[in-house]
C-alpha cells in the first residue's frame, strides 16, 4: 500500500466519523481578520481579533487595531478558545451560563478562559464541522458580537474559506 492510497483511507474514515481533516488556513485568516478590521473601522471599534484553527489554541493569527484596549486581547483570544472548545457561539453561551443556567460557573473552568459574553463565533466548514474559531474584542458587546458574526458570514458565505 502506497502512501496515497493510505492517505484516501484515512481521508475516508475521518469524514465517516464525522471530524473535519480541515483547519482554516493562516492565509484565510488573514483575509477574514482585514474584513473584520475594515467593518470594525467603519463602525468606530479599535478591535482585536483573534482566529484559532480547531484546536483551540494557539491562536493561529491575531492583530490588534492601532490604539485597541491592552485588555482586548486576552479577552478576543479566549473568545477564539471557548468557541472551539464548547462549539458554540459565546453569545449562544451566554444564557446558559447565568445563574439558574445548566452551565451556571462554566468561567471557572478551563482556567478561568471561557468567555460568556458575545464576540466569539466558531467558523464552520460547509458540512458544518468547526475548522477554526473567531474572537472579536475592543467595543461593546453588541459591536464585538455583530463584528464576529460578520466573519462568521463571510467566512460561511465562501468568500474566504477553501
Amino acid at each position: 500500500m502506497d502512501e496515497r492510497e493510505l492517505r484516501n483511507i484515512v481521508d475516508a474514515v475521518v469524514k465517516n466519523i464525522g471530524v473535519s481533516p480541515r483547519n482554516i488556513t493562516l492565509e484565510c485568516a488573514q483575509k477574514l481578520s482585514a474584513a473584520i478590521r475594515k467593518k470594525a473601522k467603519e463602525m468606530g471599534v479599535n478591535a482585536v481579533v483573534a482566529i484559532s484553527n480547531r484546536a483551540a489554541q494557539p491562536p493561529i493569527l491575531v492583530e490588534c487595531m492601532d490604539d485597541s484596549y491592552i485588555a482586548s486581547y486576552d479577552v478576543a483570544v479566549q473568545k477564539a478558545f471557548t468557541v472551539v472548545s464548547l462549539k458554540m457561539s459565546t453569545s449562544d453561551l451566554k444564557p446558559l451560563a447565568q445563574p439558574g443556567g445548566s452551565l451556571y460557573g462554566i468561567q471557572f473552568t478551563n482556567s478561568g478562559k471561557i468567555v460568556i459574553f458575545g464576540g466569539g463565533e466558531p467558523l464552520c466548514d460547509k458540512a458544518g464541522n468547526i475548522v477554526g474559531g473567531l474572537g472579536v474584542s475592543g467595543g461593546s458587546e453588541e459591536q464585538d458580537t455583530a463584528l464576529a458574526k460578520y466573519g462568521k458570514q463571510i467566512f460561511e458565505n465562501g468568500k474566504y474559506a477553501e
